[in-house]
């Protein structure tokens, strides 16, 4: 048995959940903070069966693609308060797995 623990951006996430769902997996989500743009995301824990583990990795990754954007960065230009902020493109999206084995599952 694995834990699989996917970090998603919230955008890739109704989807997701969906299709695992419809394929028989069972997951718990949580609500997480993405550090560089402080952007929603979540983190569902997928508790998976060593034979199905791929099947699992693949539906994440059909789900959440990578995708450019563009974000506005604050940039100091001079000495003081003065701030201008400039377009900057930026890799978004995907998903972030760990693979954890599991030693014991208990289900009440």
């Amino acid at each position: 048995m694995k834990l699989i623990i996917a970090i998603v951006q919230d955008q890739d996430l109704h989807l997701l959940q969906e299709d695992l769902m419809n394929n028989d997996y069972r997951m718990t989500k949580l609500a997480s903070t993405g550090g560089f743009l402080k952007s929603g995301n979540s983190t569902l824990l997928i508790g998976v069966d060593d034979r199905k583990v791929d099947e699992c990795l693949k539906i994440i990754e059909e789900n959440c693609k990578s995708r450019e954007a563009t974000t506005s960065m604050m940039s100091v230009t001079m000495p003081g308060d003065a701030y201008i902020p400039y377009p900057m493109e930026i890799i978004v999206g995907g998903a972030t797995v760990f693979i954890v084995d599991i030693e014991e599952y208990i289900r009440y």
